[in-house]
This record gives structure tokens, sequence and C-alpha cells, in this order.
């Protein structure tokens, strides 16, 4: 089973017609091909298929394609789908052509759901999140029986207006209770919810409402749930992998699963028994998939144990490593625990993990690179004093804009103080929407454009994003490859607040 994660959420609608398959589609340079095609679309004006090839075809940056189809809107002034076809090609492809075809589209027939749906995505890109949210509104108007507008409707509120994005998203499910967009709407109520109470209760919903066995949304869901309930309440967590492993797809995982959540329960009746070795022996079995959150609370575990056997140096420094590999407020707060155990007063704490730190730490890889807002280039160098919260990014990353409202919010707490926010698009084909994205989205990160082919050294993002790193005022590279969501902007917090804080020699 692939674990389902929130970061990851594609903000594209799945297309039932031939669009899908453009990348099958080669570029034809024999003309009595091209005619054939062109006449295939001429009878069937309104085919998306016969459009979806024709385009591909053609190849989407031939000058010739917008002129022929400049052509057809002329003589075939009533049919949406001729502008609509170039605007959705343009759209797949993350291209700023793509907004004035679609909205002559929508134009031509206001119950175009397709073509709305369209403009949602492409509002996304230009950050007009707003625009995005009243889009949907007409693509659910259009077609109140689509599970996909209503649902991506609902998860827009998210972050916007919670209560309103709550009670749409649970209206989805209902509405929809054999389709996995139900299952899907639950399962990111699960994931967004503030409190761990919240999230059992929604993930309970789902398994309740979706059959896991049916429900793709509802099996990545359960597989949170586990992995909630693993803190929470391991004996549930064996429980549900008991019940998961009786389906024979997926019984394998789940019955490892299972062996897994029985360790978790006799270490933790090991602990509270206060047999310390026992527990570190079943807690040294446990082998978890390394996104399970539950492996940061196996940590805590294990320093427990160490410290109830008596070697509570060996639960500080085992924490102190893990905390400089993946920060955390409750790793902070046990590293701080036992510190004092051992005698040692915050100062020294701090000095205990910053000595980890500085070991690991790199000068960072020089950069200097073209500004978006036409005030030349902008060098790592320019930021000696500052620490620097840089990512990798790009428009048409919908991770990418989900992490940014995080990330945003941690920023605003630190106004005024030596902190940069820097974001380097590595997609210049999609340089058009950038400085608009600024505009309207409102975030505060100082864009950069990236240069194919440049030594990026320990600031690589290996053609990858979001990919992210805190430099601190030396220069030096400190944290990396870290995430930020609803659950860890603490942690970000806690990153940001250290590496601005001076260290007492």
């Amino acid at each position: 089973m692939i674990k389902i994660l929130m970061s990851c959420l594609l903000l594209t609608l799945t297309s039932v017609t031939a669009f899908g398959q453009r990348n099958k589609i080669e570029v034809v340079t024999d003309k009595v091909q091209l005619e054939a095609l062109k006449a295939a679309v001429e009878k069937s004006i309104d085919s998306p298929a016969v459009h979806d090839k024709y385009i591909h075809s053609m190849g989407i940056e031939n000058p010739e394609l917008v002129k022929q189809y400049d052509v057809w809107m002329q003589q075939y002034p009533t049919s949406a789908m001729v502008p609509y076809a170039l605007g959705l090609a343009y759209k797949n492809m993350e291209s700023p052509k793509a907004k004035p075809y679609l909205e002559k589209a929508v134009a031509l027939n206001p119950k175009f759901s397709e073509a709305w749906g369209a403009l949602w995505i492409d509002a996304e890109r230009w950050g007009d999140f707003e625009a995005g949210r009243a889009y949907l509104a007409k693509a659910v108007a259009a077609n109140p029986a689509d599970p996909n507008y209503t649902f991506y409707h609902a998860s827009s509120f998210s972050g916007v207006d919670e209560a309103k994005y709550k009670t749409l998203s649970l209206a989805v499910a209902k509405k929809f209770p054999q389709h996995e967009r139900g299952a899907q709407a639950l399962y990111w109520l699960g994931s967004r919810a503030k409190n761990v109470k919240d999230k059992l209760a929604y993930f309970e919903l789902l398994r309740n409402s979706y059959a896991p066995n049916k429900f793709n949304w509802s099996a990545s869901g359960m597989s949170s749930y586990y992995d909630l309930l693993l803190t929470a309440n391991p004996e549930k967590a064996l429980a549900l992998a008991q019940d998961m492993a009786k389906d024979p797809d997926n019984a394998k995982e789940w019955n490892n699963l299972t062996l897994q959540a029985e360790q978790v329960v006799a270490a933790k009746n090991f602990l509270i028994a206060q047999q310390a070795e026992e527990s570190l022996t079943a807690l040294s079995k446990i082998k978890l998939p390394r996104y399970f959150t539950f492996n940061k609370d196996l940590l805590l575990l294990k320093a427990n144990a160490q410290d109830m056997a008596g070697r509570t140096n060996l639960a500080y420094d085992s924490l102190i490593i893990a905390f400089a590999k993946a920060p955390a407020t409750d790793l902070k707060t046990a590293i701080s625990t036992y510190g004092k155990k051992l005698g040692k007063n915050a100062e020294q704490v701090t000095a205990d993990i910053w000595k980890r730190l500085d070991a690991n730490a790199q000068v960072a890889t020089p950069f200097n690179l073209k500004r978006y807002d036409g005030k030349g280039s902008t060098a790592l160098a320019d930021y000696k004093g500052k620490v620097v919260l840089l990512t990798y990014w790009f428009p048409g990353c919908g991770p990418c804009r989900g992490e940014f409202p995080h990330f945003q919010n941690v920023v605003n707490k630190f106004k005024g103080r030596n902190l940069e926010y820097v974001g380097i698009n590595i997609v210049s084909d999609q340089n058009d929407y950038v400085v608009p994205f600024m505009k309207s989205s409102g975030y505060s990160f100082t864009p950069l454009e990236d240069v194919k082919g440049r030594v990026k050294g320990n600031l690589d993002n290996r053609n990858a994003a979001p990919m992210n790193f805190l430099i601190d005022q030396e220069g030096r590279l400190i944290f990396a490859n870290f995430r930020t969501d609803g659950d860890n902007e603490d942690d970000l917090e806690l990153m940001i607040n250290m590496l601005l804080t001076p260290k007492k020699s």
C-alpha cells in the first residue's frame, strides 16, 4: 500500500478524455497526415479527442497551431470546444498562455464545467486563490453531480475558512458515498485536523463509511490511522492491523504491521512495569516505514527506556543526534528534561546541541541568481548576517503551494528580525507566472530564477520541489530536507529561533 502524503496532493482533475494521453502522441511533419488530422477536427469540431491528437501532432510550440485555432474560432464562433482544446493543452503543460483561451470557452458556454475546472488550476499558478475558489464554485454549479469539483471546492477553504471547509467536506462524503472523492474528503479532514482527537475521529469515520478494501483513499487512511494509534492507543492499532490483515490483497503488509504493533504494546507494558531492558529489546525489533510519524515517538520511547535503565547520558546523546537530523519541539523538550537530570542548565543543553550542529554544518554553496522584481541579481553572500529560509519551487507545483501558507505563518512571527525568505523557481518556462503569483498570493519570499547546470553543491534540490534549507547568519547550511505543514509549524519556528539566537561562549 502506498501512503498518500498530504504534501503530494496534485491539484489536477483526472481527465476522462484523450487529453490525458498527450505524451504518447509524437509531432508529425508529414503534411498529408496533418491535413487529414485537420479534416478530422473540422468533421468533429466538438470532439476533444480529435483536437488533442491534432494539437500534439502539430506540436504545442508550433506558431502555425495558434494561427489555425484563430481561424477555427472565426469559423466556429459558437463552439466552446475550439478555444478550450488549445487552452487545456496549454494548461496541461503549465503554460501562462492557457488563461485567455479558457476564458473564451466559458464565455461561450457558462455550463462548461471542465473549462471552469481548468481555470481554477491555472488560477492557482497565478497565485489568485480567491479567483480559483470562484472558478470551482462555477464548476460545481455547472455540474453538481461531479464529485471532483465538489471535493476540490470544499478543500479550497482549508486554511481560509475552517468551519466552511469541514462542513463542505462532510457534505462531500455524505453526497458521494460510492466515490473515491467522498473517502478523500474524510482522509483530508483527518490529515489536516489540528488535534489528535479530531484526527482519530475522522479516520474512524472514514473506516466505517468507506470500506478500505474498496476505496484507495480509505486504505491509505488506515495507514495514517494506524500510525496515530501507535502513540495514542497501541492496543487499538494492533486490533486495526489484525482486521486489515484479513484482506488477502494487503495481508502481507498488515501482518507485518501487526507484528510491529505487538512490539509497541509489549514495550509500553514493560515500561509501565519498570522493566527497561525488556522494553529496549521490544523497541529494537520495531521497523516501520520511514514516513511514519511514530518513528519520532519510537526515539522518545527508547530514550525513556535508557533513562529508566540508568543510562540517562545515552538517552540524552541519542536525542541530540536525532534532533540534529530532524529538529522537533518534543525532541527538544525531552533533551532538556534529560539534560536537567544530568545536572545541566539550559545554556549547557543548548551548547551540547550546537556542538552536534556545528560538527555537521557546512558552508552553504554560493549562488548568484536573477531577481524577478527587476532589481538585478542576488547572491547568497548578500545575506551575510541573516538567517536564510530557502525553498525551491515553481508556480505549477501543488505541494509547494500547499506548504507556502505554513512557511508564511512562521515567517510572520519574525518580522523585523534578521530572517530572509527566498524562493528559487526551478522552471523558467513558468516565469510569466512568478510576479503575478507573488502579487496575488501575498507571500513574502524573494523569488529568484534558477540557472540550469549551475553547481548547487549542498544546496542541491535534485531537480525536485519543494526542497527546503536553513542557512545560519554565518552562511552555513544547518538544516536541510525538511517539510512544514499544519502539524509542525512550531518545529520550523524552533529551528529559526535557534539560528537567530546568539550562541553564548
